[in-house]
């Protein structure tokens, strides 16, 4: 199977300090109740979905053409997701860069753009190795509170130079241009190593999946030597059991199984259309999805081992520097390794696994939207011009970021992050479970995976599917819904247009499903209502397995079909009928055959 690399753990949520930092304490219990009784089943859902019929997160609602706003909801999902994830993966270009010096620009307080309430922790350190000033002699409580009220050099180079950040989010300022230019190198990127699809991607795939456990096992290392790691890594296990009944955290855990996993995005049901038929796909949603979170969760160990470390040597709780999100990544983390000997290497060693994790993401992210396209259009011209479909897409996701690299750009990166692909990802997945289980029939999908796989999908997964999955997603959407809060960013607090913008986006998406429904409804043939809907859901004549030899059972024609008969299976993509098709174990296999 062609695959995803683990995703790094999105823990992008605006609340700032102690308090996200305590939620994270809490988050793996919910995390793995998730994992085990969403994030695994609805994975393997997906992969059978894509795997059995060949087509990307569009072609694949022959099943039930009335659905098939879910496969326009994912693509829109894979848009917004795309654009702002490019601008992520832009600013770890620029920290890249920026770490090729002997001096980290962000270890001390020297600099122009800082402020005189700048102070670094190897100031800190200076201080109480006794070059304090007189003022503070003796006086430890002074100084340990202006440890705490202190600004990091780390925080300043972020907000006073890389980003130069607005007051407001509708004060864009002007275009970063390092930023605009490190986003034209992030799509350069991605597009080359996309210029001959899943071909090219593949091969990449196997350098940008693997080295960073490379890079992560090298700095868990070093990480679990520093003096103070234990207590970082105590922290980050030890659970907060009052914070367990808030549904903010549950709703978090799903997010974080929707994101890491990717879920809802229709790049697990376009990923799975290149595989071999008789793949098995069941072996591969276990290992990957316990491989992937798992990932996660050996990062939060190299995380919370430097942070200890840094806690320890400023005297203060690991919650004073634990941070979130993009203050994690770009702030937290990198003051940190400003503390490590030859710290230049660290961080060009963490910002270059962060690019890989992220073009493994991107890669996956655009490949479904140019499927998704080409598969609709499905004709000759199309196949042979993918090339050309996959730049102006990626073209449009460049001039669709350049706002996301003004002065305002992280506040309206955050805003997408929070509504664009939270709620929405949780929606599409409920419904694609309640469409194929209850309108297709349960019955026929575990046939269809009995005739692809040899088995049928275990007890397990067939009551998660029917039962628990639907009913944990949808208490998790209506208790998050009573707990809502609006979005902040440290101390900002978004106006009332930016929030309906940020509801509007998250709609966008799930608007689609309703549309199209309609839509269908009114193009059916049906003399009423019922008849038509009857119609409107009931699989196309051309659903099944895209190869005729695989078109067994139920689904054998009983004549050779012609244009006449209605019957029509689309041309497949040469994709997905010659290249290699790497599994689970690393083997390389052909399709079968080709139309």
């Amino acid at each position: 199977m062609v695959l995803c690399p683990a995703r790094p753990p999105r823990r992008t949520r605006t609340s700032h300090g102690a308090t996200g930092a305590t939620r994270s304490s809490a988050f793996m219990f919910p995390y793995f109740i998730m994992l085990v009784f969403c994030g695994i089943p609805l994975f393997f859902m997906e992969l059978s979905f894509g795997q059995f019929a060949s087509q990307g997160c569009l072609g694949v609602w022959r099943i039930s053409p009335m659905f098939k706003g879910v496969g326009y909801g994912m693509m829109v999902v894979s848009t917004y997701i795309g654009i702002y994830y490019n601008v992520v993966i832009c600013i770890a270009f620029y920290y890249f860069f920026s770490s090729m010096t002997h001096v980290l620009p962000w270890a001390y307080c020297n600099n122009p753009w800082n402020t005189p309430d700048c102070a670094g922790v190897l100031d800190a350190s200076n201080l109480t190795n006794g070059s304090r000033p007189t003022a503070l002699s003796g006086n430890l409580s002074h100084l340990f509170n202006y440890t705490l009220q202190r600004t990091s050099p780390s925080e300043e180079y972020w907000r006073l130079y890389v980003l130069k950040l607005s007051d407001d989010i509708g004060d864009f300022g002007e275009v970063r241009l390092p930023l605009l230019g490190c986003l034209g190198v992030s799509w350069v990127v991605v597009f080359l190593c996309l210029i001959r699809g899943v071909k090219s991607s593949g091969k990449v795939v196997y350098f940008t999946a693997t080295f960073p456990y490379v890079v992560l096992t090298i700095l868990f290392v070093r990480g679990v030597t520093l003096e103070g790691a234990f207590t970082g890594i105590m922290y980050y296990l030890t659970p907060k059991w009052d914070k367990i009944l808030e549904a903010k955290v549950w709703g978090d855990a799903a997010s974080q199984i929707f994101y890491s996993l990717g879920c809802a995005w229709g790049g697990l049901i376009t990923m799975a259309s290149y595989n071999k038929f008789h793949n098995n796909c069941y072996r591969d949603s276990v290992i990957i999805s316990i491989t992937n979170c798992a990932t996660s969760v050996y990062a939060g160990f190299v995380i919370f081992s430097i942070l200890g470390f840094m806690a320890n040597h400023l005297g203060v709780d690991v919650s004073r520097v634990a941070d979130h999100g993009p203050g994690l990544a770009f702030v937290a983390y990198p003051e940190a390794l400003t503390l490590l000997p030859i710290s230049p290497l660290w961080s060009l060693l963490f910002f270059f696994m962060l690019i890989l994790l992220g073009l493994g993401t991107q890669f996956c992210l655009l490949e479904t939207l140019v499927t998704a396209i080409v598969d609709e259009v499905g004709n000759e011209w199309i196949l042979q011009k993918k090339t050309y479909v996959t730049l102006g897409v990626a073209v449009a996701g460049f001039l669709l970021g350049i706002p996301l690299t003004s002065q305002a750009g992280i506040y309206w990166l955050l805003l997408m992050d929070n509504y664009a692909a939270s709620f929405s990802l949780v929606v599409i997945s409920c419904i694609m479970c309640v469409s194929i289980m209850y309108i297709y029939g349960h019955r026929n999908y575990f046939q269809d995976i009995q005739m692809m796989l040899g088995f049928p999908p275990p007890l397990f997964f067939q009551i998660c599917w029917r039962f628990v999955s639907p009913t944990i997603i949808f208490f998790i959407l209506i208790f998050t819904v009573i707990q809502y809060r609006p979005i902040t960013y440290n101390h900002y607090q978004y106006p009332g247009w930016a929030v309906a913008i940020g509801f509007l986006m998250a709609l966008s998406s799930v608007i689609c499903i309703p549309l199209y429904a309609l839509f269908q409804l009114c193009r059916t043939d049906g003399d009423t209502l019922l008849q038509r809907l009857k119609n409107a859901t009931k699989p196309s004549r051309d659903w099944g397995p895209a190869l005729l030899e695989h078109r067994t059972g139920r689904y054998a024609p009983t004549t050779t079909p012609s244009p006449e008969d209605g019957f029509e299976v689309q041309p497949l993509h040469p994709d997905k009928a010659q290249i290699p098709i790497v599994g689970s174990n690393g083997s390389s296999r052909l399709q079968d055959s080709r139309i």
